[in-house]
């Protein structure tokens, strides 16, 4: 797993630097002026630092400026390969090392492209300044970028600025590597400058259109061969970084297909009227367009197994709150349950022991109540414990809201109650939702306003919505035997919230206090109580 992870990753650079330079050489072959196995050493040695440029980016960038230096001096027919991939190399050590190996290798960078345009004789002009500055500035950029992105790891799907920087590089790329030969075709140079302005920004787009973008980079290859033969080959390269990002995109038929028209665009290229076709030179082709497939494919990979480890991770992140929630309800259950099992209790025993009156009411309400409250923990807790329990116990919203009116009634409130008939058509999770915030409601003013309060609670339909409204007047003094947790506002609004309502607690007009409510009723899931 390790070889066919990283390695061969390796392997797939180091051959597709080979078989770049021996494709720029390829008219030096057998030729006069150096015998062939002289080209393809020199080819070699242009290719392999690729093998480097992942682990060891800095040092695959320095052999290829060194090679790019002494390449320009013995005039080697591969020195234009060697300058196409040391940008590469320089965007690379970028995207993965800090500024400080990133600059100095930038300005040698620089310094041999500088050494490589200049002719002796010839003056330095400011478009050569250009050229020099341009083919490595952009690629340091791009690679700061994706190393800034890959810090915040964001959605690669959502990212804009990488598709601006995409653009930027292509026409970069493009436009460096080809305007002197602008005027040298058939057609004119306006023309072949738009031509190659559009193949450098479809970049911008070719990882949301990644098809179409390959189509057009291939009939921009084939047309630019045609009539300027010279910029054709500088369109290939874009040629395979399409190709490279449709085959992680697609699947592996399309990929094929894709593959397929790119050995065909890359032929018509490279194959002239004088060019000898041998075996070495068709296989060469194949594995340098195939070198973009594999990586691309490597590439698909890593996303896939980043997004489900990521899947994974959160998976297991949700099982531990889960778990945790339930360790939560367990403790408070058993907290509550101590408490309240001891009053029920004692207040058993008081009515053995011969409670009567007010005193005996009191005492048979507590126990009644204390037993639903036990009740309602234990289900509360099953719920918990097996979340895909279709059977949650659960009472009736309407039964709950005058069971609440009915015990505060007895706490010492003077409640009025108004539920609409129309409410009833409300769906179970609405009702009950609304039946708790009058619980709470009622309880909090029973708190702050104390016994004697007169309060009113309204339930019913106002528009698309399930309308809640709680007031109360001015209350004499606040229950000390009911301390406030300081969460029931909030509870309140974070249930409201989970089905999209609204919650509202502040003074009202009359000095008293003010809850309301608002719960939406989705179109077709009310349905009429039977």
């Amino acid at each position: 797993m390790r070889w066919r992870g990283g390695y061969l990753l390796d392997l797939s650079l180091a051959v597709s630097g080979v078989v770049l330079n021996v494709l720029v050489a390829t008219s030096s072959l057998g030729g006069p002026s150096a015998p062939p196995w002289v080209v393809v050493l020199l080819a070699l040695l242009g290719g392999l630092p690729l093998a480097l440029l992942r682990r060891w980016p800095g040092a695959a960038a320095l052999c290829l400026i060194v090679l790019l230096a002494v390449y320009d001096q013995i005039e080697a027919s591969t020195v234009d390969a060697v300058q196409i991939l040391l940008p590469v190399a320089v965007g690379v050590l970028a995207r993965l090392r800090e500024w400080r190996w990133t600059v100095p290798v930038a300005v040698l960078a620089a310094f041999a492209t500088g050494l490589n345009l200049a002719d002796p004789g010839l003056a330095f002009t400011r478009g050569a300044w250009f050229y020099t500055v341009g083919i490595v500035a952009v690629p340091v950029l791009i690679g700061r970028y994706l190393r800034g992105t890959a810090l915040r790891r964001p959605d690669e799907d959502h990212a804009p600025l990488l598709d601006l920087l995409m653009a930027g590089g292509g026409l970069a790329l493009a436009v460096l590597g080809s305007w002197p030969n602008w005027s040298s075709g058939a057609l004119p140079a306006w023309a072949v400058g738009l031509m190659v302005v559009l193949s450098g920004l479809a970049l911008g787009v070719v990882r949301r259109l990644p098809g179409a973008v390959l189509l057009l980079e291939s009939v921009l290859v084939i047309v630019s061969d045609q009539y300027v033969g010279e910029v054709g080959t500088t369109l290939q390269i874009l040629l395979f970084v399409a190709l490279g990002v449709f085959a992680t995109r697609a699947r592996w038929a399309w990929v094929l297909a894709g593959y397929l028209l790119t050995c065909a665009a890359s032929v018509i290229t490279v194959v002239d009227d004088s060019t000898e076709i041998t075996a070495w030179r068709a296989i060469a082709l194949i594995v340098m367009v195939a070198a973009p497939v594999a990586i691309g494919r490597y590439i698909r990979g890593r996303q896939a197994a980043a997004r489900q480890a990521a899947e994974l991770a959160a998976a297991r992140n949700r099982a531990d709150r889960l778990a945790e929630r339930e360790r939560i309800a367990r403790d408070v259950h058993d907290i509550v349950a101590h408490h309240v099992g001891a009053m029920v209790l004692r207040a058993s025993a008081a009515l053995y022991a011969g409670a009567d009156g007010p005193a005996e009411e009191a005492l048979t309400d507590i126990r009644a109540t204390g037993h639903r409250v036990l009740e309602d923990l234990r289900g509360l807790l099953d719920v918990l414990r097996d979340p895909g329990k279709d059977d949650i116990p659960s009472a009736d919203p309407e039964d709950v809201v005058r069971d609440a009116v009915a015990r505060m009634t007895a706490a010492g409130l003077r409640v009025e109650l108004d539920i609409a008939p129309e409410a009833e058509g409300a769906p179970l999770v609405v009702r009950a939702s609304a039946a708790r915030i009058v619980q709470e409601g009622l309880t909090n003013v029973l708190k702050h306003a104390g016994p004697g309060t007169e309060a009113r609670v309204r339930v019913g339909i106002t528009g698309h919505e399930l309308a809640v409204e709680i007031r109360n007047g001015p209350g004499a003094a606040a229950s000390r035997e009911l301390p406030s947790t300081g969460q029931g506002i909030n509870g309140m609004r974070e249930r409201a919230g989970a089905l999209g309502g609204r919650l509202t607690a502040g003074p009202a007009e009359d000095g008293g206090w003010r809850l309301a409510a608002a719960l939406p009723v989705r179109t077709g899931t009310a349905r009429s109580r039977e």
